[in-house]
């Protein structure tokens, strides 16, 4: 099973990206084909509905996105959303996401935006087919030491949280490939 982790922050001292190395390390464990992406190492062009799908960045994301049977993003909270870097990934690499099992790591500066997912997840559910993990991971600052890394309540959540996803997409990597109709649910 390949597995692809994407840190989606763009802050040099993220801590969704402490989530994503935890992850990495565990889906590894775990036997899964294990490829990490940091949106902080790429330049990903805003998504124009143009060029911005051919610069070689985009492309080397969208075929990790492609390759991979599940999906886990480690994600900074801003303004109770995912942060713009995500959605502009989910913008740039679109139908590559098709039939992937798809799980959320959380970094947030409250617990009030703990659903904050719920919206980038029912997209990837309607336009994609993805599968949610029913799972995730939500941290806010009292979850991270000083240093910025995680606490072990926290790596234990995380290691929880790819177990199922390793289990999810184990269990449907021969029967999900891809969607046989990428249309719309509803039109």
């Amino acid at each position: 099973m390949k597995a692809l982790i994407v840190s989606c922050s763009l802050n040099p001292d993220s801590r969704s990206a402490a989530l994503a190395q935890h992850a990495a390390a565990a889906m590894t464990a775990l036997g899964a084909q294990t490829q990490a992406l940091d949106l902080r190492e790429l330049t990903l062009p805003l998504c124009d509905a143009g060029p911005a799908y051919a610069a070689p960045d985009a492309v080397l994301v969208r075929q990790a996105i492609e390759e991979a049977q599940a999906i886990l993003l480690a994600v900074p909270i801003y303004n109770f959303d995912v942060s713009a870097a995500t959605k502009n990934l989910v913008e740039l690499t679109g139908k590559a996401w098709s039939g992937k099992v798809v799980g959320f790591m959380c970094a947030a500066g409250g617990r009030g935006s703990y659903m904050s997912v719920m919206s980038l997840a029912n997209s990837l559910m309607l336009d994609f087919r993805c599968i949610i993990v029913p799972r995730f991971v939500y941290t806010v600052g009292e979850d991270y030491h000083g240093d910025g890394s995680s606490k072990p309540q926290t790596d234990e959540r995380v290691t929880e949280l790819c177990t199922d996803l390793h289990r999810i997409a184990t269990a449907l990597c021969t029967e999900v490939v891809a969607p046989r109709d990428s249309r719309p649910l509803m039109s």
